[in-house]
Order: structure tokens, then sequence, then C-alpha cells
């Protein structure tokens, strides 16, 4: 890759993902941020919705204005459906390249995306150009796609322990059960309209239980793998906190394999995963060393008497679930260093 560098628009910068992505490209070295695009606030600095960012961008503008020979890589942070509409309108452009942070492009099944999401997808010919992109999974095959979906909070915080230990057999397929909790920034600016119980910010609430719509990211991933039948349980829930996130995973184990192998299997496969951090065994662990990091941390803790494991995984809901993903795809379809601008 030469020294030049890439030219990034981002549409939804406004939003809690997208001023975490704006944040961390401002810094990026390999970086020049061309267009900041929202609906709202058009002619606004980002300083005005994060007082944090230093540098001088653009203004918030309008999609519509922007010049795409200009553009060589594109990041939509935008509500379910939204990026399905845009990127039908812009492929035509060769070398641009989309990596979308919402639900668009994850599932290849439009039937299921239906089931999930309540409307058809309107962009069906292009989920074969895509790519379910998480980070440390796909660094042989992203280079070869266009457009990169990077992976909802919840399932990336159990996928990364789980989907090695389901493809060494290491663990039951059947009665797992993903207890995760996130802080509400995972909900949106629009909490308020979604969430409508009293006591929002200082109280725990469960939701989705029956259908979430991250359990459709969990499906399709889990069956690449097992490529049989499988069953879990997950609850996800709202906790009173901005960022993080916490999944409390407990598997069993198959028989003959302990805890400690289950340990020590984990940190062998994440050896080369600088963003995983295998913590020693029985930790104890929550969010506090991940936030504001693209790391996650996960831990084994064994039961006694029992055949089943507790397994932490700790994770930043708005940047390794979301914003720092995103950029560390970047990093690996642009040859760049992965840890390039990431915490």
């Amino acid at each position: 890759m030469s020294s030049n560098k890439i030219n990034i628009a981002v549409l939804g910068a406004t939003g809690y993902v997208g001023l975490d992505l704006v944040k961390i490209l401002s810094d990026h070295p390999k970086v020049k941020i061309v267009y900041l695009c929202a609906q709202k606030k058009i002619g606004k600095n980002i300083q005005f919705f994060k007082k944090d960012i230093k540098k001088k961008l653009p203004k918030i503008s309008n999609s519509k204005f922007i010049n795409w020979d200009k553009i060589d890589l594109l990041f939509t942070t935008l509500p379910s459906g939204e990026s399905q509409v845009i990127l039908k309108k812009i492929l035509k452009y060769k070398k641009l390249r989309i990596i979308d942070l919402s639900a668009d492009f994850r599932l290849l099944n439009p039937k299921i995306f239906r089931k999930f999401y309540g409307f058809d997808h309107k962009a069906k010919d292009l989920l074969k150009k895509s790519l379910y992109s998480l980070s440390e999974f796909i660094k042989g095959k992203i280079s070869n796609f266009r457009i990169i979906a990077c992976p909802g909070c919840y399932p990336t915080s159990i996928q990364l322990p789980i989907l090695p230990l389901l493809e060494s057999k290491l663990i039951n397929k059947n009665n797992m059960i993903f207890d995760s909790k996130s802080g509400y920034s995972g909900a949106g600016k629009n909490i308020k309209k979604r969430f409508t119980h009293k006591n929002l910010f200082s109280s725990i609430h469960a939701y989705g239980i029956e259908k979430h719509r991250h359990m459709s990211e969990i499906d399709q991933e889990f069956k690449k793998v097992t490529r049989s039948n499988f069953n879990y349980i997950f609850t996800p829930h709202l906790i009173p906190t901005f960022r993080g996130m916490l999944s409390t995973i407990y598997v069993e184990k198959k028989k003959g394999v302990s805890a400690k192998k289950i340990h020590k299997f984990l940190k062998r496969y994440h050896k080369k995963n600088y963003f995983v951090r295998i913590k020693p065994m029985n930790r104890n662990i929550g969010t506090e060393n991940v936030i504001n990091t693209n790391f996650c941390e996960i831990s084994v803790c064994e039961l006694k008497k029992q055949n089943k494991v507790i397994i932490l995984s700790a994770i930043d809901n708005l940047i390794k679930g979301a914003a720092g993903q995103a950029i560390q795809n970047m990093n690996i379809i642009y040859g760049f260093n992965e840890k390039l601008g990431l915490r």
C-alpha cells in the first residue's frame, strides 16, 4: 500500500457509533475524512456533537452532495434498511468499498432478514457481494469483497470465544446460555422511543427474549461451523451505564474435556489476535478494562461438580462491537497494521 491516504465518507456521522467512528478515524494516520453526513444539523461542526474530537473536519452535510469519484471507502452507520437503498445506487463506482455497520448485509438469506427485521431486503442481489466480517475470523477473505458487513455487538462478544470452541468440538452445541448485558448506548439515540419503561437510566431491563434481531446472526454463523442443529438461550439486557458489554456464557464441556483444556485452547487460538485477551483461569472480569478500547477480554471459569463452564466476554459495545471493529476491518483490507489508529 502506498503512503497516500485513503479518502473516506461517513454516513450517519452523528449517532453514537458514528461519533466514535469519526473520533477514531480523525486520529488515523492513513485516513483523510472528506465527507461527514447526517440528516439533521447540516452545516454544524462535528464538535457540536462530540467535543473531544480535536481535528478540524468537514462540516456535516447531506449525502446527496458527495462526489463519489473522490471516495475510496464509505462507512455507513445508518438505521436498518437505509444502506441497502444507497448501495444499489453507488456500487457503479468501481473503486468504492463499503464498510456497513448496520444489519443490512449481515444476513445472506433475505427471507431470514424479513423474518427478523420486518421488511423485504431492497438489494438482494448485493448480498452475495458482501462478507460478514468479524475481524479475527476473516483475515484471508476480506480483500475479495467490496461490501463488508460488521457484526452486531452482542454476536461479537459471543462469537469470539464460542465459534472456535464449537468448531473444535470441545463443547456441546446444545444447551448453551448467553446472558448479555449492554450499556444503553447500544439502543441508539432513539432509546426513549424504543424503551418506554420508567427509570430507564437507573434500572436493568431484559428485552428481546423471544426474538432479538442479533439471534439471526448467531444462528447464521453457528451453522457455518456446526453444519447441524444446535440450540441456545439468549437473554439481552440494558444496564444503566452508557457503554460496555458483558456476556456471561454457560456451556457444557464434551466428555473428557476440562475447563483448563478449553482455556488453553482459546489462549492458543487467539494468540495472534492482538485485540482478544484471554485472562488467567477463573478470573472475575467486567468491562472496566475494555471501555473506550477495541479489546475483548475473555475469562474461562470452572464449576465444581458440574459438566459446565462459564465463559465471560467483555467488550465496549460502541468500539469492538461497532466502530473499532469497522476500523480494524479497514486496516486489514488496505494492508495497514491491524492496530493502526486503535487503542
